[in-house]
């Protein structure tokens, strides 16, 4: 079952509406968490492991250091309503920097998470989170001056071998220099549409999609380029790609992988 903070529909109706409608067409069901403090629900939420191990990091982002009204805390928030078993993890990291591969023997994190803890040398830290994970950690470079630094707007497994990368907008930029990480690691990179808009916007960020088992749910902002990202997801996934307008969350900063969360214990 997918969640999302319950403040998804009572603060952005529209864009909840079209989500909503979406999955519904789609018979995929989902529900609403009371009590979650802002939308971005894959942040602070545990994440789940290849054995169905729930992982929850301490949530303090440096982004958040002066509004800490924003952060809400898994373990007295939320864990008492959902009744999981929990591993719980000093290490600060957020849930939108986790992106595993679909067997669960990689994961991607950006270098972000070293400057998060500070206190740990990196080579323990990536120890530590491949232990907690039961994963290989992958680290690529953090845009510096994207505020969250999130590995799930630059990178997405395609499957265990391919990751998919935002298209670069040049032979030198940013986008190579994900790609050449990824590839340092002897996978495939493989270009995925890609509009910068700047800011804190994700409007363009395409590769912030929701996919379910049998479903890519396509984040779309009313934008030209939407009918080439859509073209492309139909030739790149061998799943059914649902076109979903997010462009009213995009403009704060996420798309659909970014407000959601997976239970796999709820039926």
């Amino acid at each position: 079952m997918l969640s999302f903070s319950s403040r998804l529909s009572n603060h952005h109706s529209a864009a909840a509406a079209n989500l909503t409608a979406a999955l519904d067409a789609h018979n995929i069901p989902y529900r609403f968490l009371p009590n979650a403090k802002d939308i971005w629900l894959r942040d602070f939420m545990p994440v789940w492991t290849d054995s169905r191990k729930l992982v929850s990091f301490r949530y303090e982002p440096s982004y958040l250091k002066n509004d800490p009204d924003l952060r809400t805390d898994f373990r007295k928030d939320l864990a008492p309503q959902l009744g999981l078993p929990v591993t719980y993890s000093h290490i600060n990291l957020d849930g939108g920097n986790v992106v595993f591969s679909p067997s669960g023997a990689r994961v991607l994190i950006s270098d972000r998470v070293f400057s998060e803890n500070p206190e740990r040398p990196p080579a323990v830290l990536v120890r530590e989170l491949s232990e907690l994970l039961e994963a290989e950690v992958l680290i690529i470079p953090s845009l510096k001056s994207d505020m969250t630094g999130h590995a799930d707007g630059m990178a997405r497994f395609l499957d265990d071998r391919t990751v998919l990368c935002n298209r670069p907008l040049s032979s030198c930029g940013f986008e190579q220099k994900v790609k050449r990480s990824v590839r340092d690691y002897g996978l495939d990179a493989e270009d995925f549409p890609f509009v910068p808009t700047g800011g804190i916007s994700a409007v363009g960020c395409y590769l912030n999609y929701l996919e379910t088992e049998q479903t890519v749910f396509l984040p779309v902002f009313g934008i030209e380029q939407n009918a080439e990202a859509e073209t492309s997801a139909r030739q790149i996934f061998h799943k059914k790609i649902v076109t979903v307008n997010i462009r009213e969350i995009a403009q704060q900063g996420g798309c659909l992988n970014c407000i959601s969360w997976e239970d796999h214990h709820a039926q």
